[in-house]
């Protein structure tokens, strides 16, 4: 788990700063469109995936004109793209287990972008279900224990708002959940609060493997040029991140 939630913490102060230059709005806004449109409703009261993509991007501060937009595009109020989930699978330099989660309006055009970013960077794109097998669909949600005591009483009431587990890192809790007890968590922490340093459902790895500085820095320039790609959702691996090359994997 380490090696992911260390990859998350990356992930999440690079969206912060992407979110700085409006990068990160836009792959909200496909996110917020395809929740509506796949969910029904465009009201998150009724829409548990348009809920979940509405608090990540409360998380980034995106503009309440966009989010809105992003809504009516899917509901069929405004005309929008007609975009299709594809998920990639495959390997980093080092035998890392790498998925891709996209969405796209051109899926032939992404494929063959994905797969020269893999091939530019010591990769090589699989056959679905080549890696998938190593992970698993999880809640993963991220405080710091500057916002969060280490009392056991909060950590049992947190336990039976509906986590599985929390873990300790460095300077974070990391609290992981099922995918139908996240939204229930973190409302529980929200009522409590207890602000969140970030939140995703997503993939997460049932174990990841380490590699050496070199082989590990090569593995994370990959994984941060498919996260750059502008169809490009989520990007999971197994990555064991070395802490030696952390300050060297900002945005």
């Amino acid at each position: 788990m380490s090696g992911h939630s260390k990859w998350h913490s990356i992930k999440h102060k690079k969206a912060k700063e992407d979110a700085k230059r409006g990068n990160m709005f836009g792959k909200l806004s496909r996110m917020i469109t395809v929740a509506a449109r796949e969910g029904g409703s465009g009201d998150p009261k009724d829409n548990i995936a348009l809920a979940n993509v509405l608090s990540k991007a409360k998380e980034y501060n995106m503009p309440q004109d966009n989010i809105e937009r992003a809504i009516k595009k899917g509901t069929g109020e405004l005309e929008g793209a007609d975009y299709e989930t594809v998920v990639y699978e495959g390997y980093g330099p080092g035998g890392t287990a790498i998925l891709v989660e996209v969405l796209t309006e051109n899926k032939n055009r992404t494929a063959a972008d994905i797969r020269n970013l893999f091939n530019k960077n010591n990769g090589n794109l699989g056959e679905s279900g080549s890696v998938s097998w190593q992970f698993e669909r999880k809640g993963v949600i991220i405080v710091s224990k500057s916002e969060m005591a280490d009392d056991e009483e909060l950590m049992l009431d947190i336990i039976d708002a509906g986590a599985d587990d929390i873990e300790e890192e460095d300077d974070d809790w990391i609290i992981k959940t099922e995918p139908q007890e996240f939204m229930n968590v973190k409302d529980y922490l929200q009522k409590k609060d207890i602000r969140l340093k970030s939140s995703e459902l997503g993939m997460i790895p049932k174990s990841t493997i380490g590699l050496s500085r070199d082989e590990a820095s090569k593995a994370l320039k990959l994984i941060n040029a498919l996260d750059d790609h502008d169809d490009v959702q989520n990007v999971t691996t197994n990555l064991e991140i070395p802490d030696e090359i952390l300050t060297d994997a900002g945005p």
